[in-house]
């Protein structure tokens, strides 16, 4: 007998627009493989970006925020197992999946440390070098008691686990590390990719909805693209993202070369005709989807410290800018030196190759999902801390949910 998977998300998976919508595919595709059973639910409504999930045989289910209806629907589902997509849906429903199913296996997938990005926004607001200043936010609160209640959570970045392991004092019980889970780039793909003559122009990529992908691309604009184009007069630079508003597409300047491309339907084809990728990412968290698709497609890229977190780990061996003056220079540079080049598009599959194999990492989840379950009461037992955030005299976010229900009935 099959097992059933709830999927609660924060949005509906758009793999096309956010490496969010790409990593949320890339999970249920896993418990696919695993002769899941699965439901996908959400409060938020649907995009025409959205994946149709019912052509992989999910289930999809729109469902209530604050709403005693959902104590019925899960109730009557009783899944094995629930993956809450961000700690804002565990908040959320956590607390009638831990009354309605006590025995599912409650799964996070923070996608990003949200704390983290904010942390380091506002260190950047404040035009401050000292990060640690801003981490112990309220929404770190938030975001790590929702990982203490859960039995698993999935942490992105190798750099996130530390800093929770280290910084605040989490127990390795509670966190696996699940990257993005690429798939082998075989030999014959990677000659099928068109070579350093024929790309030509720079390009950036990214929901523009995204803080860091709209701040990145007004450093472009103002600070970094100029002084690129000064160095290469016929350069072009092609933004490509969803949801690009008013205040966005009014950066396009044909004379500068700056153009604001919007939805690509096909990152891949936009990404091989590319020769560079440019991403100054400032602040941010996570792994950046845009540099995988990136390498994947063989496509070098110029970018920040917090751009290659939890990819790279020596920045300076790895060509990664700290200034502005370093990201101009380089991003000249790579465009125009076929070597270069070309070594650092092979440096993008062997990292993809050796350090984000898709076969290792489902294996370590699907070995961790077994221990969890066979020995689930001892599990809980060691998290007394996530006991303990369980308890009535704890648990706001369900009287709120509760108040909030009664205040709208």
């Amino acid at each position: 007998m099959s097992k059933h998977l709830l999927v609660i998300g924060f949005v509906w998976p758009e793999p096309k627009s956010s490496a969010a919508g790409s990593r949320m595919l890339q999970l249920i595709t896993y418990f696919k493989s695993q002769s899941y059973q699965i439901t996908f639910a959400s409060a938020c409504g649907k995009s025409d970006n959205a994946f149709d999930l019912a052509t992989i045989g999910v289930d999809k289910v729109s469902i209530q925020l604050n709403h005693s209806s959902f104590d019925t629907f899960i109730a009557n589902l009783n899944p094995d197992v629930v993956l809450f997509d961000r700690f804002m849906t565990e908040e959320q429903f956590g607390w009638r999946i831990s009354k309605h199913c006590p025995e599912a296996i409650k799964i996070l997938d923070t996608e990003d440390l949200h704390f983290l990005r904010r942390a380091r926004q506002q260190a950047l607001k404040e035009d401050s070098q000292h990060i640690n200043d801003y981490l112990f936010n309220d929404t770190a609160k938030r975001e790590i008691a929702s990982i203490y209640r859960c039995d698993l959570s999935l942490i992105i970045s190798t750099a996130e686990m530390k800093l929770l392991k280290e910084t605040f004092n989490m127990d390795d019980s509670l966190l696996l590390y699940v990257p993005f889970l690429v798939d082998e780039i075989s030999e014959v793909q990677k000659n099928t990719f068109p070579q350093f003559e024929v790309r030509q122009h720079f390009i950036t990529i990214g929901n523009f909805l995204h803080e860091p992908n709209y701040d990145a691309l007004l450093y472009l604009k103002h600070s970094l693209w100029k002084q690129i184009r000064a160095q290469l007069p016929d350069a072009e630079l092609h933004n490509y993202g969803a949801y690009a508003s008013q205040k966005v597409n009014q950066l396009h300047n044909e004379k500068d070369g700056f153009l604001i491309k919007g939805f690509a339907e096909d990152v891949n084809e936009v990404m091989q005709h590319s020769r560079v990728l440019l991403a100054p990412m400032r602040f941010g968290a996570g792994l950046k989807g845009k540099l995988f698709d990136a390498m994947k497609n063989g496509t070098p890229y110029v970018s920040t410290p917090v751009g290659v977190e939890g990819i790279v780990d020596d920045i300076k061996q790895n060509h990664v800018c700290e200034t502005a003056e370093e990201f101009v220079n380089y991003a000249v540079e790579l465009y125009g030196n076929k070597p270069l080049w070309t070594s650092m598009q092979d440096s993008g599959f062997k990292v993809l190759h050796t350090q984000f194999s898709k076969v290792k990492f489902e294996k370590q989840l699907t070995e961790r999902l077994n221990e969890v379950s066979e020995h689930l009461k001892t599990h809980r037992k060691r998290n007394f801390i996530g006991q303990l955030l369980q308890h009535h005299s704890m648990q706001s976010t369900k009287f709120m949910s509760k108040w909030i229900e009664a205040k709208n009935a």
